[in-house]
């Protein structure tokens, strides 16, 4: 039997990968210190690039329905984006986490995924062969035995801890206060955010406005000792010393506060333990960028390691995960770093304010911001790329139309990639595609009609939905060498990073 991959955390990046090695095949284990789910929702909603990508496995409907609000504004920096000329790339769903936890819980449940919660990991050990952790669960401590392991269990990541990662930055130097109010009946819940000389202050409605969040960050106030609770006046306090202004409210339904903490993670594998989501990156929370990156890591890693575990990887396979999303990772993190520069101390850059308004306004500025924010421009750079690489060459790909010779085939591209196996896409029916039997059920051949604003007839993309080869010419050497760098040699499965039976 096959051993398990053991996934630790059971939020939005853990659920999202375990589904992920489900849909491949591979047994998981996944390990969830709370006893139940928290219910809580410091995310609140899934940018453009994570529900594509849950579209790629059949599970984008399961959010994207016809009566889920979609944010009507994005920002960099308090900076507003016009979302006009992006076409349907730049979209936030506003789904609050907790609920974005429990449809990603029945997904993988319905995949198979067996969930413990209340086990919470207090050791790891690995060799050559496996890895091993050490349990505490309602029984007792155990040990249980994997394949791989995944820490996707949060910023203060007990597997990252245990496992000796390091994990360089800067601690929190403000602070803000959250809290979620119920609106009562007939009550309106109205989006405000506003930039102060003391920090910023917003007010965001949530679940289709049945609920109102109110948002503090002051940057030149000492946070209280550590371990003190929440409470409503000191949310208060800090919208009154932030505005000027009492806010008046009753009692909020949850709280927290938050700070602005930024590190990463050197490596993103030690081994055969992997980090993804906030156990790998942490930062201070704008624009919504830590759930969605999170899940992204996940949809990076999951076919890689379910290519391991059944032991077709080629060499380099599961290193190209810290590779290509620690760069998004690192770059996260600037870039929340730079909304903050851009913000205080607001007298000394309004003058730089103005300028980035300024160029923030420009087309070509507008949709970097764009893309950078919602995730959806990041190209992975391919190993075999020259100067002459084609411009979609380690771009995502849109979900287009297709037109298959049978009729019988997917009606889209997203809908090829279902299985999570990579896709050849083959856009002229009227020659053969190239012979690739020797790649087995590790790939899929679709043949359509050409698809009008693509610039390939033969394209070769990846499970994630990132594109590892486009050209015109099936007979491109070239292809040979993508199929072989991310799904190995044709024939047996004879990978270069083992299996663990």
């Amino acid at each position: 039997m096959t051993s398990p991959v053991i996934v630790v955390g059971a939020g939005p990046t853990g659920l999202t990968l375990a589904a992920e090695l489900r849909i491949a095949g591979v047994p998981v284990v996944l390990l969830e210190r709370d006893p139940v789910p928290r219910g809580e929702s410091r995310g609140m909603g899934l940018h453009a690039r994570t529900v594509e990508v849950l579209h790629q496995r059949g599970a984008g409907h399961r959010f994207r329905t016809p009566d889920t609000p979609v944010w009507p504004r994005l920002h960099f920096s308090l900076f507003w984006l016009d979302l006009s000329e992006t076409g349907d790339d730049a979209y936030t769903l506003a789904v609050p986490q907790w609920r974005t936890e429990q449809v990603l819980e029945e997904w993988a449940v319905e995949l198979g995924t067996e969930i413990r919660r209340g086990h919470e990991v207090v050791g790891v050990d690995q060799s050559e062969e496996e890895v091993t952790v050490r349990v505490r669960g309602p029984e007792g401590e155990y040990v249980l035995a994997g394949a791989y392991l995944v820490g996707a269990d949060g910023g203060h990541s007990a597997v990252r801890k245990l496992t000796g990662f390091a994990f360089p930055g800067t601690g929190s130097t403000f602070y803000g206060v959250l809290g979620d109010l119920a609106v009562p009946p007939g009550g309106t819940a109205d989006y405000r955010v506003n930039l102060y000389p003391g920090g910023l202050y917003a007010e965001v409605p949530l679940e289709g406005g049945t609920k109102l969040r109110l948002m503090t960050t002051e940057f030149d106030v000492e946070p209280p000792p550590a371990g003190t609770p929440v409470t409503d006046d000191e949310l208060r306090a800090a919208v009154k010393r932030l505005t000027g202004s009492e806010r008046e409210f009753d009692t909020t339904l949850w709280r927290s506060r938050f700070g602005n903490a930024t590190r990463i993670a050197e490596q993103y594998r030690i081994g055969r333990v992997f980090l993804a989501g906030d156990a790998a990156h942490v930062h201070y929370p704008i624009g919504g960028q830590g759930l969605n990156t999170g899940v992204q890591d996940a949809v990076n890693l999951g076919w890689k390691l379910a290519a391991a575990v059944r032991g077709d990887a080629p060499d380099g396979l599961l290193d190209s995960y810290h590779d290509e999303r620690h760069p998004v990772g690192r770059q996260v993190c600037m870039n929340t770093q730079a909304q903050i520069a851009l913000m205080h101390p607001l007298d000394s850059v309004g003058p730089l304010r103005e300028l980035f308004g300024e160029l923030a306004a420009l087309p070509e500025v507008n949709r970097y911001l764009l893309e950078m924010v919602t995730g959806t421009g990041f190209r992975y750079a391919m190993p075999y790329a020259d100067g002459s690489a084609h411009e979609l060459l380690g771009r995502r790909v849109p979900d287009l139309p297709l037109v298959t010779s049978d009729g019988d085939g997917p009606e889209g591209i997203a809908a090829a990639l279902h299985p999570g196996r990579a896709v050849l896409l083959h856009l002229d029916p009227d020659t053969p595609p190239p012979p690739t039997a020797g790649w087995g059920d590790r790939l899929r051949t679709v043949v359509a009609r050409p698809v009008p604003g693509l610039d390939a007839t033969s394209l070769l993309i990846r499970p994630d939905g990132h594109i590892a080869h486009a050209g015109h010419d099936p007979h491109d050497p070239l292809l040979r060498t993508a199929l072989t760098t991310w799904l190995g040699g044709p024939g047996s499965h004879d990978g270069g990073e083992g299996r663990t039976a």
